[in-house]
């Protein structure tokens, strides 16, 4: 899409892409309208092609802002969790398999939001959430000791995003158990010192 022209339609913009955000993750890519994120941003349905070009140009730009805003959103509420004395890991691990995390479906990482629907994606689309899974790895393997075995940022980021799904589907109650669960094996089996 060509330069933005205006503050106006900057703000307009960044409104339908908050929208597109919370509508990906909360009905999967397939679930997402055009005509409804325009009617939650607060525009016509006629102004989206002012602002996209087509609907997979929406996805793909609202699947990368709402990786933004995840993941900034993790990286504030880790940073209380350490400077409270938790270790990176552990605030990781703490704030992704949440209760918060889980029940947050508009706000949560659109990683486990859309995974399953990005086998059938196009090429644009697949690669603007290859990129958010391998930034997801990244995240995880800035939290791990310098020693931590090859592959373990990759099994971490798995168990995460896996356990955030099944507690999902299994509801509140039963899905809670599911993260506590994960959460004391993921961090039994990765939270440790580095070796001296």
């Amino acid at each position: 899409m060509s330069a933005v022209r205006s503050p106006r339609h900057q703000q307009s913009h960044e409104r339908i892409l908050d929208a597109a955000a919370r509508a990906v993750r909360r009905s999967g890519v397939a679930g997402v309208g055009v005509a409804e994120v325009m009617k939650e941003a607060g525009l016509t349905h006629g102004g989206f092609y002012a602002h996209f070009e087509s609907r997979d140009a929406l996805l793909a730009e609202a699947l990368e802002h709402a990786g933004s805003q995840s993941n900034a959103n993790v990286r504030e509420r880790m940073r209380a969790r350490m400077d409270a004395g938790e270790s990176p890991l552990r605030a990781l691990v703490g704030e992704y398999l949440s209760g918060r995390h889980m029940e947050a479906l508009e706000l949560g990482c659109p990683v486990a939001a859309v995974s399953s629907d990005m086998q059938r994606a196009g090429d644009g689309l697949r690669a603007v959430s290859q990129s958010r899974v391998r930034g997801l790895a990244r995240l995880v393997e800035g939290t791990l000791a310098a020693d931590a075995a090859p592959g373990s940022a990759w099994a971490i980021a798995a168990g995460l995003v896996g356990a955030i799904q099944l507690a999902r589907v299994l509801g509140a109650e039963e899905g809670s158990k599911v993260l506590q669960a994960c959460r004391e094996a993921l961090l039994a089996q990765y939270d440790r010192p580095a070796k001296a």
